[in-house]
């Protein structure tokens, strides 16, 4: 389970500067977040959720873990606008017996489009989005 409060580097800006979330509430297979310190007008949303469907060999999770930030408007200043980035992850959970596969999905998308590889990065799948991802955890 995620800790109430994200204020350790488990979230960055496209700066590498730390951005720290403050948990909304939990949800029955979700997970709410907000900004610390965020401006009310301009709210900036981490959220989890997932959905089981099927049973057995056919039973699959669909995870998402997804960011809102609200922003004003560059053309229109008096506009909000909101920009959302999102990674769902399917799982055929019913018919693995690990979970390395979709771990190396994961890997594989993750540095494809975070980073161009110039430093050591690990895509082990042990960060806090993609254990949410991968083991339906809120």
């Amino acid at each position: 389970m995620l800790a109430l409060t994200l204020n350790t580097n488990e979230v960055k800006n496209s700066a590498g500067t730390e951005i720290e979330f403050q948990s909304l509430g939990i949800e029955p297979r979700g997970h709410r977040y907000s900004q610390i310190g965020e401006s009310p007008a301009l709210p900036n949303r981490l959220s989890i959720n997932h959905t089981e469907v099927g049973s057995g060999i056919k039973a699959r999770r669909r995870s998402v873990v997804r960011v809102d930030i609200s922003s004003a408007s560059t053309v229109d200043t008096s506009q909000v606008v909101t920009t959302s980035a999102y990674i769902v992850m399917d799982i055929p959970v019913g018919a693995l017996t690990t979970l390395s596969v979709p771990t190396n999905a994961l890997a594989q998308l993750t540095s494809f489009v975070s980073t161009l590889g110039g430093t050591t990065l690990l895509y082990d799948g042990t960060g806090n989005g993609a254990q949410c991802l991968l083991n339906g955890a809120i």
